[in-house]
């Protein structure tokens, strides 16, 4: 764990604390921070769309019976 200061907006941050129901700051950059590495890896799920040749029965896997 380390310490930063840093200048907030406070309009933004009240907008954001409004809109995620976060009371902290702190807890506030922390979520944000999180946010942006699972839309960095949604991303990259993304990138893989078309491109993985899964060969399976889409029945069974729906049901969860795998063969």
């Amino acid at each position: 764990m380390s310490r930063t200061n840093v200048v907030l907006d406070d309009t933004l941050v009240e907008k954001c604390q409004n809109a995620t129901g976060i009371r902290t700051r702190r807890g506030l950059i922390n979520f944000a921070l999180q946010e942006v590495l699972r839309h960095e890896n949604q991303k990259r799920l993304l990138e893989l769309k078309g491109k993985v040749d899964w060969q399976g029965d889409w029945s069974a896997w729906r049901k969860g019976t795998f063969a």
